[in-house]
């Protein structure tokens, strides 16, 4: 399993241990000029929830992977944090900000991967 593919699966356990939803990973391989190779999304339903997602993702990516973001944005409000891997990018949003921004619909050339809610 190459770099990429082992940290968006640590990424992903993080979010699913503090019950994100609607995790999309999007891969922007095939795109040019992109800013990065991967964007991983997901939502949690309060501002107290994206947090912990967000913590744990950094848990599980450090102990997972050996690795750590170079930058964390929006955990004032914690409506969207962005969390930078370099070439991954992790979004962690409440459902309005995430419908608003429509991540998913602006890339709508990457390939797209729903990854099914834990319950």
């Amino acid at each position: 399993m190459n770099e990429a593919k082992r940290l968006i699966q640590q990424i992903t356990e993080g979010i699913q241990d503090k019950k994100g939803k609607k995790i999309v990973i999007a891969d922007l391989t095939q795109i040019d000029d992109t800013i990065c190779n991967y964007f991983v999304i997901c939502q949690g339903n309060s501002p107290s929830q994206v947090t912990a997602i967000v913590d744990s993702v950094k848990e599980f990516t450090r102990k997972g992977a050996d690795s750590k973001p170079s930058a964390v944005d929006g955990l004032r409000n914690a409506e969207w944090v962005a969390m930078d891997y370099s070439d991954i990018l992790v979004h962690v949003f409440l459902p309005e900000a995430r419908e608003f921004y429509n991540l998913e619909h602006l890339w709508a050339d990457a390939k797209l991967t729903q990854i099914p809610d834990l319950d």
